[in-house]
């Protein structure tokens, strides 16, 4: 009886550490994620914040373009926020519904900073994927290559591609994206380095795999950890960018928006009376700033390695 019970003490110790054992990288990465309060914090709220800038127009009471001539020059003392007139956020200096403008500067905003980041996680890794892995002179010129481009300013340079090519939206994914590459590269080669004298990577290369196959099927996937933690802490870094261009009225240019010119504009009427205007862009552009890095970071310790 005591060795049955034995038995069955043993066999559920053995099953225990196998399923312990048989858990996958990113099995342990959910579960410490979710342990980071913070980061799980910042999901929620970026969530919050995208529901809001893709949706928040069905509950506007007008179109972002509708302009309220009877509050235009008025709007310190009669295009408050209220909720009787429709205005959740107020109205801005001429008289469009602020609240309308805030759902379509937010959602600009985070598409920029996400377009950007994907541009430049996409050229970023396969560039210092093939430099890390083909070695050797080629590699020596792509750095170098990479070195002379790091070093010349990168706002100069976005703003030179906006003067010359125009103000659109396209010209802004566009530039932000192809300039914001580099950083990634280096990261990209640096893990490359490390991960394509890998057994599997030797048995590719026995079977006669390609290499560039071998880049695609092997070395980028493995890739995936530092990529996905660099583009979450990249985006926020692309929505300063975007903010700041259109803060010098070189970034979306009217009738759109983002948050960078609704708090340009609200700047430009404190002096009024008219907190509101720079107050509610304001508060969304920093809660998505702080909920990126949160989740950022959350998804840098819980793909740690070292961790597990």
């Amino acid at each position: 009886m005591k060795l049955a019970q034995r038995d069955a003490v043993l066999l559920e110790e053995t099953m225990g550490l196998a399923e312990i054992r048989g858990r996958s990288l990113w099995a342990d990465a959910r579960g410490r994620f979710i342990r980071n309060k913070a980061a799980v914090a910042g999901l929620v709220v970026l969530v919050l914040v995208a529901l809001f800038a893709f949706f928040g127009q069905v509950l506007a009471q007008y179109e972002p373009q509708h302009v309220d001539f009877s509050l235009m020059g008025a709007n310190a003392w009669r295009g408050v926020p209220s909720l009787e007139t429709g205005h959740y956020f107020g109205v801005d200096s001429d008289g469009r519904d602020l609240f309308a403008r805030t759902v379509q500067g937010t959602r600009i905003s985070l598409l920029v900073g996400i377009v950007g980041a994907l541009v430049a996680v996409v050229v970023g890794t396969l560039y210092g994927a093939v430099a890390g892995y083909v070695g050797g002179r080629t590699d020596q010129v792509m750095m170098r290559t990479v070195d002379i481009l790091m070093s010349i300013p990168f706002m100069f340079v976005l703003i030179l591609m906006l003067v010359i090519f125009g103000r659109s939206i396209f010209m802004l994914f566009l530039g932000i994206g192809l300039i914001s590459w580099l950083d990634m590269s280096r990261i990209a080669r640096g893990q490359t380095l490390s991960i394509k004298n890998k057994e599997f990577v030797e048995a590719a290369v026995a079977t006669g795999v390609r290499p560039f196959t071998i880049i695609l099927r092997h070395v980028v996937p493995n890739l995936a950890g530092i990529v996905i933690v660099y583009s979450t802490l990249l985006v926020p870094q692309m929505i300063i960018f975007e903010s700041f261009i259109s803060y010098l009225g070189l970034g979306v240019q009217e009738p759109m928006t983002s948050l960078g010119a609704l708090i340009n504009q609200g700047a430009s009427q404190m002096n009024n009376g008219t907190l509101w205007m720079m107050g509610f862009p304001l508060f969304f552009f920093l809660i998505t700033l702080f909920a990126f890095f949160f989740v950022g970071d959350g998804l840098r310790d819980a793909l740690d390695p070292k961790d597990r």
